[in-house]
C-alpha cells in the first residue's frame, strides 16, 4: 500500500474513531455502521481522484459531490433523479428531514431514538468532518490542522453526552489523531529515503536538528491538541431532555438503577399560552364529581440555584404495581380515590406522563420508569405519550385549614433539601416575604398570605407578553414590575416560601381543562400551567394557586384563619382556556408537546424568571464550534504554512550526493524567504554571492551570521556550476544561524509581522496562479488536439 493510500485509510479511521463519541447520544447505534460504509466510499473517491491526478480543488469538489449523492441515495431516493441525483424535490426532502431532526433533538432526552432526521444529522455530520479531515491530511498533506475538525467532533459529542464512558471516547479520538500524525510523518520521511528515526550520534548531528525536529513538533502538536480536547467539553452546554417541548430523560433498563436528569421544562410555556389555535393536547374521563382540582401534573421542579428551577437529578426505577403512600400524608386527612382514563393526542409526544396528583396506580403500555420523589413517570429510550391511552388511579386529598395550621415541622433532611436558596437570590425576595407574612402564627398562614399577595391584594397583573429578564435578579424584577404569568407567580411564591423555612417546589402540568358534551374533559394548549407545591407534615405536598385568573384556588386556603384575608379570594373558572385573561394569556402555546415541554423556543418563560435553556441542539453547537475554529485558524494559515515549509526545507532529507542540488537550493531559498519576511525583498537578478552580501548589509548581520550566509551562497554556486555537485555539510545549521540573527536585529513589530504575516507567503498565490496557467494551457492544447482532423482522412 502506498503512503498516500495508507494516509487516506488512517484519516477515515481517525474520523470514525472520533465519531464514536456520538454513540451515547442516540440508540440504537446502528447508524455508525452506515456512516462507516459511506465514509469509506467518500475516502475511496478521494483516493481515486488523487491517483488520476486531479487538481486539489477538483478532488475536494468530487468528494463533496459524491457525498451529496450518497446522502441523497440513502435519505431521498424516492425524490431524486435515478435515485441518487439530487434535484429540487430531493433538496426539499432533505431539508424537511433536517428540520424533523432539529425537532427531535429538542424533544428527546439522551439517548434519543434514531429517527430519520437525527440519522441524517449524525451521518451527514460525520461525512462533513470526514471530508474536512481527508482534505487537510491527505489532499493538502497537512495532518496537524486536520485535528481541528476531529477535535470539534469529539468536543461537541463529549460536551453533550458526558457519562462514565467519556474517557473511552477521548482515548479513541486521541488515538485516531495521533495515528494520523504518525502516518503522515512516516509517509513524508519515507519520501526522503530515510526511516522515521533519529540520525546516529556518530554522524555528529545535533539532537535539536535533523529528524528529531519532526518528532518534537509532533509531540508538541499532540500535547496541545489533546489538552484542548480535554478542556473544550467543559465549556459546552449539556443536552438534557426537554420537558415542555416533548423531552424527558430516562436512562437505564431492567430493574432498578438509572438516573433521571432534565433541563427546565418551562422553556416554552409562555409560547404554549400564546398560540392562536388552542389545540387539544389530551382528553380524559373521570369518576370524580368535581374536576376543579384535577390538575394534570407532569413533573416537579425542586432544584433551585438562583438562576433556574429545574428537576433534580434523581434515581429512577421500575414502575411499581401500586405506588406507596405519598410522603407526609397522615391517616387522619380526608381523601377519596378516583379513576381517570386519559387519551393523548396523536401529535403530542411528551416523555413525561401527565397524571393527577398523587397517583396510586398506573395502567399503561410501553417502556416507562418511575421517579419516587416526584411520583412521576418518564419514558425510557424514546417512549412518549403520542396517541397513548392509559388509566390512572389517584387520590383527592382534602385537608382542612386547621390540619395545615397545626402541621408540625418536617424532618430535618426534607427541610434542608427543599428550603435551600442560593446566596445570589436578591435580599428583596426574603424581605418581601417577611413583610407580606408579618403577624402569621404558622407556616400555613404565611403560605395563604403569599398566595393572596399575588392573586388578590398585591396589585399583580397576569400577562404572558411581559419581559422580566433572566438571572438571579429576575424574581426581584417581577416583584417590582408586578406583571407576569404562571411561571413568574409560581417561581416567586416558591422562592419566597423557602426563605420563610417552608419546603417548596414548582409543579408543571395542565389545569383541569374544559367539560365536553359527551362528559369528557378536553385539555388544550392554553391549559399549560405551573403552580407551587408547599410541604406540610401530616398532609404532604400541597397545591397553592398564586396566579390570578388561572386554575382554581384550593378550598383549604379559603377558610378564615387568624391573620388571613383569604376568605375574599374569588374562585376562578375551572379551565383557563375557557376564560382567557386580558393579556395574550388567552392564547395558548405552540404545539401541545411544546406547550409545556421544551419544544417551542421560549423568549420569556425561562428568560423571565431565569430558567436555563440547556436545550441547544448539538448540531448548532457543532456549527458554532467549527465557525469559531475557522475564525481562529484562518488568520494563522500563513504562519502555519511557513512553519511547515521551513521544517520541510531544513529537514532530514538531502543526505546523499544525489540530493545535493535540491537540498542546497531549498536551504538557500529558506534563507532568502526569511530575509524577505523581515523586509529584505529578494532580487532574482543577482548572483548568490551578491544576494548574500545584500542580506548581510541590509540585515546588519554580524560576523558569525555573515560567514554562514556566504558559506551557503558558495554551496549554491557549487551545485549550480560544478560538473559533479557535492553535498555541503551544515547548511541547515547555517540557515538557522542566519534566521536567528535576522530576528535578533529586527524590532518586536517586525518579528511579529514575520511570524504572523510572512511576506514570503505570497508564493502560495504565485504557485496557484502558475498551476492554473499551466492547467489552462494543457486543457487548451488537449481541446485543440481533439478538434484537429487527422491528416489524410476524408470527410
Amino acid at each position: 500500500m502506498s503512503g498516500r493510500a495508507r494516509l487516506t485509510l488512517y484519516s477515515a479511521a481517525a474520523t470514525l474513531m472520533a465519531a464514536c463519541a456520538l454513540l451515547p447520544l442516540v440508540k440504537p447505534a446502528t447508524w455508525i455502521l452506515q456512516a462507516a460504509f459511506l465514509l469509506a466510499l467518500q475516502s475511496g473517491v478521494g483516493a481515486l481522484t488523487r491517483r488520476v491526478p486531479l487538481a486539489r480543488p477538483l478532488t475536494v469538489a468530487a468528494q463533496a459531490l459524491v457525498t451529496l449523492m450518497l446522502l441523497t441515495l440513502v435519505f431521498a431516493q424516492q425524490q431524486a433523479l435515478f435515485g441518487f441525483v439530487p434535484g429540487p424535490e430531493a433538496f426539499r426532502h432533505l431539508g424537511d428531514l433536517l428540520q424533523a431532526g432539529t425537532d427531535d433533538v429538542g424533544r428527546y432526552a439522551i439517548p434519543a431514538p434514531l429517527s430519520d432526521g437525527i440519522r441524517l444529522m449524525l451521518i451527514g455530520g460525520v461525512l462533513v468532518i470526514g471530508l474536512a479531515v481527508d482534505t487537510l491530511a491527505v489532499t493538502f498533506r497537512s495532518a496537524a490542522p486536520a485535528g481541528l475538525p476531529l477535535l470539534a467532533l469529539y468536543s461537541v459529542a463529549a460536551g453533550l453526552s458526558g457519562g462514565g464512558w467519556a474517557w473511552l471516547w477521548f482515548l479513541l479520538a486521541a488515538a485516531g489523531y495521533l495515528m494520523l500524525l504518525l502516518a503522515e510523518g512516516r509517509d513524508r520521511l519515507s519520501q526522503w529515503g530515510r526511516v522515521f528515526g533519529g540520525a546516529p550520534r556518530s554522524q555528529g548531528l545535533d539532537a535539536s536538528s535533523g529528524t528529531v525536529a519532526p518528532v518534537r513538533t509532533g509531540r508538541r502538536i499532540g500535547a496541545v491538541t489533546l489538552g484542548i480536547a480535554l478542556a473544550v467539553p467543559l465549556g459546552l452546554p449539556a443536552l438534557g431532555g426537554g420537558l415542555l417541548g416533548g423531552a424527558g430523560a430516562g436512562v437505564g433498563s431492567g430493574s432498578g438503577g438509572g438516573t433521571i436528569s432534565a433541563v427546565n421544562p418551562l422553556v416554552s410555556l409562555r409560547d404554549s399560552l400564546n398560540v392562536d389555535e388552542d389545540r387539544q393536547v389530551m382528553s380524559y374521563r373521570t369518576n370524580s364529581e368535581d374536576t376543579q382540582d384535577m390538575y394534570l401534573r407532569i413533573v416537579s421542579l425542586d432544584d433551585f440555584d438562583g438562576t433556574a428551577w429545574k428537576p433534580a437529578q434523581r434515581h429512577i426505577q421500575d414502575v411499581p404495581d401500586t405506588f406507596p403512600t405519598p410522603i407526609g400524608l397522615g391517616a387522619d386527612v380526608q381523601r377519596s380515590e378516583i379513576q381517570t382514563r386519559i387519551s393523548a393526542a396523536d401529535w403530542y409526544a411528551q416523555d413525561w406522563l401527565p397524571m393527577p396528583y398523587p397517583v396510586s396506580k398506573v395502567n399503561i403500555s410501553g417502556s416507562w420508569r418511575y421517579e419516587p420523589v416526584g411520583r412521576t413517570l418518564v419514558g425510557d429510550h424514546g417512549q412518549n405519550t403520542r396517541g397513548l391511552q392509559y388509566e390512572v388511579t389517584s387520590l383527592i386529598v382534602q385537608p382542612t385549614a386547621q390540619q395545615l395550621a397545626n402541621a408540625p415541622e418536617p424532618s430535618k433532611a426534607l427541610k434542608r433539601e427543599f428550603t435551600k436558596v442560593p446566596s445570589s437570590l436578591p435580599a428583596v425576595v426574603a424581605a418581601t416575604a417577611r413583610k407580606v407574612t408579618a403577624g402569621s402564627a404558622n407556616h400555613y398562614e404565611q403560605a395563604v398570605k403569599l398566595q393572596d399577595y399575588f392573586a388578590v391584594n398585591g396589585g399583580f397583573t397576569y400577562n404572558t407578553q411581559v419581559q422580566v429578564g433572566s438571572g438571579s435578579a429576575a424574581i426581584a424584577r417581577f416583584l417590582k414590575d408586578k406583571q407576569g404569568f404562571c411561571v413568574h407567580f409560581s417561581f416567586a411564591m416558591a422562592s419566597m416560601a423557602r426563605t420563610l423555612g417552608i419546603p417548596a417546589r414548582v409543579a408543571v402540568g395542565f389545569t383541569p381543562g374544559s367539560p365536553q358534551a359527551d362528559g369528557s374533559m378536553s385539555v388544550g394548549l392554553r391549559d399549560a400551567h405551573a403552580w407551587p407545591e408547599l410541604y406540610f407534615e401530616g398532609v404532604g405536598w400541597t397545591r397553592f394557586e398564586p396566579t390570578p385568573n388561572r386554575g382554581s384556588v384550593p378550598e383549604y386556603t379559603q377558610t378564615d384563619t387568624p391573620g388571613s384575608a383569604s376568605s375574599t379570594v374569588p374562585k376562578p373558572s375551572t379551565s383557563s382556556s375557557a376564560a382567557p385573561s386580558t393579556a395574550p394569556s388567552a392564547s395558548g402555546n405552540c404545539p401541545a408537546e411544546q406547550k409545556k415541554l421544551e419544544a417551542c423556543p421560549s423568549q420569556s418563560a425561562l428568560a423571565t424568571v431565569g430558567s436555563k435553556d440547556d436545550g441547544t441542539p448539538w448540531f448548532q453547537i457543532l456549527g458554532y464550534t467549527l465557525a469559531g475554529l475557522l475564525l481562529l485558524i484562518v488568520p494563522m494559515l500563513p504562519m502555519l504554512w511557513r512553519m511547515r515549509l521551513r521544517s520541510v526545507r531544513l529537514g532530514a532529507h538531502g543526505r546523499s550526493e544525489a540530493d545535493a542540488p535540491a537540498y542546497t537550493l531549498a536551504t538557500w531559498l529558506e534563507v532568502t524567504d526569511t530575509a524577505w519576511d523581515y523586509g529584505i525583498v529578494p532580487d532574482e537578478s543577482q548572483t548568490p554571492r551578491k544576494a548574500a552580501a545584500r542580506i548581510v548589509r541590509l540585515g546588519l548581520l554580524e560576523a558569525e551570521a555573515s560567514e554562514a550566509v556566504h558559506r551557503m551562497a558558495a554551496a549554491v554556486e557549487q551545485v549550480l556550476y560544478a560538473p559533479h555537485p557535492r553535498l555541503t555539510a551544515g547548511l541547515a545549521e547555517d540557515a538557522r544561524r542566519v534566521t536567528d540573527a535576522l530576528g535578533a536585529r529586527a524590532s518586536r513589530t517586525a518579528r511579529l509581522r514575520a511570524l504572523l504575516a510572512p511576506r514570503s507567503a505570497v508564493r502560495v498565490a504565485w504557485a496557484a496562479s502558475a498551476y492554473w496557467t499551466a492547467l489552462s494551457a494543457r486543457l487548451a492544447a488537449r481541446r485543440e488536439t481533439l478538434l484537429r482532423r487527422p491528416s489524410g482522412q476524408n470527410s
